[in-house]
């Protein structure tokens, strides 16, 4: 396989980076066929007995497998406190990702399947290969969030995020930053966006009169998306992505520095778009030391959060405050935050910490500064 066979983005003269995409099955591999007139539960018992099981007649028999299995599964674990419905998951999790599909030429080997662009673009070079049943529904979902776009109220426009990209589902928090930005009196040359993801707080600091972003992601799908995205519109001179952890080689210093982090502390070491929704112990402390050399006199970081980590353990600290407390290098100049909109009736989970649930807005200045 030739290197100009797969996708591949130059970002700048001397870097090149490769999507992330679910990882393809091609060696040999032992199967239990689902085929029509075959009861769900047939699949189901394979699954947990540890066989793998490809479906070879109809898409819907892999998610009326898939249902069965939710059934099963809620069954054993009724009750819904936070410890079991995490088994119920990791449990689903393992088990359906053994339930597979074959795709050849780009295309499901089943009657009655979606098209998925993604197949041809994420995989090139491979004409035949399997992957889980759940990972072909992310991308199926995927490609109808690219292809239809998501419209963000704040922006009154659409977004089209590359597969495996984070976008929010709620607004709120955006909605905090849109506030700031419509009174923000500060100059507006340049800002810098840590962790870009989908571009919404570019978009936004774009739209309020900023003169030109770098905007960093360690995930290489948001780099290759918004690149896209910055030639279709010719906002070359406006946007400049850097490909890396954190500031990357954004080396510039500018009045604005906007970061979204995650929410959440990681129980576990985070990749994929989990990296966009859990954080590692050490995130803000080096976030808050790498920020201090990129403000210029009279700087400031934008850092949404939220307080969901506090009301899920009353022990988490809180990382910006912590920071505010002993870290010596910044001081509160505003804090702004709101009411979380209640969510989905139909989860499972306990919708009780939501109604507590406030997102936030840290505006911080460098200590010593007026």
């Amino acid at each position: 396989m030739k290197e100009n066979d797969k996708v591949v983005m130059y970002i700048g003269s001397e870097s090149k980076i490769q999507p992330i995409r679910p990882d393809p099955i091609i060696s040999d591999y032992k199967v239990v066929l689902y085929k029509q007139r075959m009861q769900p539960h047939y699949a189901v018992e394979a699954l947990v007995e540890g066989f793998n099981v490809l479906i070879a007649d109809f898409y819907s028999s892999g998610l009326a497998v898939l249902n069965e299995l939710k059934k099963i599964i809620n069954e054993k674990f009724p009750d819904s406190s936070f410890d079991s419905q995490r088994h119920a998951r990791n449990t689903y999790r393992e088990l359906s990702n053994r339930l597979l599909l074959k795709i050849r030429n780009h295309k499901l080997i089943i009657r009655k399947a979606p098209e998925i662009g993604w197949l041809k673009i994420l995989y090139p070079e491979l004409d035949d290969f399997l992957l889980p049943f759940p990972q072909i529904q992310g991308l199926n979902s995927s490609w109808q969030w690219y292809v239809n776009g998501i419209f963000v109220p704040v922006l009154r426009q659409k977004i089209f995020p590359w597969y495996g990209t984070y976008f929010p589902t709620r607004f709120e928090h955006i909605e905090l930053f849109e506030s700031w930005l419509k009174e923000y009196k500060g100059k507006k040359e340049t800002a810098i966006d840590i962790g870009i993801g989908s571009g919404i707080l570019t978009f936004q600091m774009l739209k309020h009169g900023f003169g030109s972003i770098c905007g960093t992601d360690s995930n290489p799908n948001a780099i290759i998306g918004l690149q896209q995205h910055i030639e279709k519109h010719q906002l070359q001179s406006k946007i400049n992505l850097k490909f890396g952890d954190m500031f990357a080689n954004c080396d510039s210093v500018s009045e604005l520095v906007a970061f979204n982090p995650p929410w959440l502390p990681a129980l576990y070491n985070p990749d994929g778009l989990d990296s966009a929704i859990y954080y590692d112990a050490d995130l803000f402390p080096r976030f808050f030391s790498e920020a201090a050399k990129h403000l210029i006199k009279g700087g400031r970081l934008a850092v949404i959060f939220s307080n969901l980590a506090q009301i899920t353990n009353h022990e988490t600290e809180h990382p910006i405050e912590k920071e505010l407390l002993s870290g010596g290098r910044f001081i509160k100049e505003r804090f702004m935050d709101k009411q979380v909109r209640p969510g989905s009736k139909k989860t499972r989970r306990k919708l009780d910490r939501h109604s507590a649930e406030r997102v936030e807005l840290w505006i911080l200045k460098p200590i010593g500064e007026v």
